[in-house]
């Protein structure tokens, strides 16, 4: 009997969740499963980021790449050398203990992972990076944060553009300069970590789209939402599109 041909593993960060307020659940959203299995190409697994279930070696030794989800709890501050303020948020200390030191391993390694708004701020601060708790609250910015109402299609609708710098790396992935996201998150960068490069703005200039300089591997990073309808969507289907041959062509080494 043939066996099928095995996909290249993607990692999924999953999320700690409460369903009933009593039966604990590491979870991630069916659309991002979706976007790795029907777009990049690759086989979706869900990890439960908590180091006392997962190491990061193990992580880097099942996993071809990762896809650094979004999520409600922030990146803790004592992370970036800040004390916690009522303003930061929620937190998960678990997720911060793997994905911090997994994002490190990934670059040196050139394992490749695409960040997802919270994962988008996790590559910033794993790289040493800073964050501002509260985007809007900032003079001269817009609100960032998903709309409190309405249906899932208006939360996730577009809603503002993005400059991308001419010739870089999202620029030839998109094919163009300018393109249209959706806009879910209330953290953002603050200071750019050691060999973050910021390609992407809002009209507001707040950074939208990262990648590592000198890194070996993909490492592309995304404050917006591209897991959203991302087999059609002229934006989100290239990224993930590219990240699935990244990851092929690490899991074929």
């Amino acid at each position: 009997m043939t066996r099928p041909a095995r996909r290249p593993v993607v990692g999924i960060i999953g999320n700690q969740n409460v369903i009933n307020d009593s039966y604990h659940v590491h979870a991630s959203g069916l659309m991002n499963s979706e976007a790795v299995a029907e777009v990049a190409g690759c086989l979706p697994l869900v990890i439960p980021s908590d180091p006392r279930l997962v190491s990061v070696a193990e992580l880097l030794a099942v996993c071809d790449g990762f896809l650094l989800t979004g999520g409600r709890p922030n990146v803790h501050p004592s992370e970036y050398g800040e004390d916690e303020t009522p303003a930061h948020g929620a937190f998960d200390r678990q997720r911060d203990a793997i994905t911090l030191p997994l994002i490190r391993a990934c670059v040196e390694r050139g394992q490749p992972f695409l960040g997802v708004c919270r994962g988008f701020q996790e590559v910033n601060v794993a790289m040493g990076g800073t964050l501002h708790p509260e985007i809007r609250d900032l003079p001269g910015r817009m609100n960032h944060r998903m709309p409190p109402d309405g249906t899932l299609e208006e939360k996730f609708a577009l809603r503002h553009p993005v400059r991308l710098v001419p010739g870089g790396r999202f620029a030839e992935v998109f094919g163009a300069t300018e393109v249209m996201t959706n806009s879910l998150h209330g953290q953002g960068i603050a200071r750019p970590g050691a060999r973050i490069v910021i390609e992407g703005v809002a009209p507001d200039g707040t950074p939208e789209a990262i990648r590592v300089a000198d890194a070996p591997g993909f490492t592309l990073s995304v404050q917006w939402h591209p897991e959203y309808r991302a087999a059609t969507d002229p934006v989100s289907r290239p990224l993930f599109t590219r990240f699935g041959e990244a990851v092929r062509a690490w899991a074929a080494r």
